[in-house]
């Protein structure tokens, strides 16, 4: 953890080995992602509806609670794990916290938005089928941008992360400093 948070990992071969081949399994994990949702759903609400609520012009049969359950459940959980790694690494970006803490949030919600938009579909109104589009534009979004920024710092050749750049900056609020500052006063002499 400490070669995350002061970029010593640049100098670690194993550490950078490790975090670039689980950047290329990401990768595909985003990219099949993709796949699976154009093969399954695709960007037409009708197909989405579809796809949950049946219909009877093409003799498919809505999703049941039981396999959405079952679904959702091995999402939440795979999920819930690649979003806690890849997030987990972008906390050590040099970014602003804001900016850090807006793509955890945004990156959990659409996950969640997406989850809970299928159910709504199925179950609510076939309406949703927009909102299911809109999360996983948002997630896919999200995700690309957390696997390259990640691989972009990881192959920096610069011995420490520099600044982000300057559209990502924003500036520090005052809790944000004060806390900085409470963080140096604690912290023992001569260190």
């Amino acid at each position: 953890m400490k070669y995350m948070v002061n970029g010593n990992y640049r100098g670690h071969v194993i550490t950078r080995v490790t975090l670039m081949c689980t950047l290329v399994f990401l990768s595909g994990f985003w990219i099949t992602n993709v796949l699976l949702y154009t093969q399954n759903l695709g960007f037409d609400a009708s197909a989405i509806v579809t796809y949950y609520r049946g219909s009877d012009e093409e003799f498919a049969m809505p999703r049941t609670y039981g396999s959405m359950l079952e679904v959702t459940h091995m999402h939440l959980s795979m999920m819930a794990m690649v979003l806690l790694l890849l997030t987990h690494l972008a906390i050590f970006l040099p970014w602003p916290m804001r900016a850090r803490v807006a793509l955890v949030l945004a990156t959990f919600g659409s996950a969640l938005l997406g989850e809970t938009a299928g159910w709504l579909v199925r179950f609510v109104h076939p309406g949703f089928a927009w909102l299911k589009m809109g999360a996983f534009v948002g997630l896919q979004l999200t995700l690309g941008f957390l696997v390259l920024s990640l691989a972009y710092y990881l192959f920096k050749r610069n011995g420490h992360a520099e600044r982000a750049p300057e559209w990502l900056h924003a500036h520090d609020t005052a809790a944000e400093q004060h806390t900085q500052g409470a963080a140096r006063e604690r912290q023992p002499a001569g260190f």
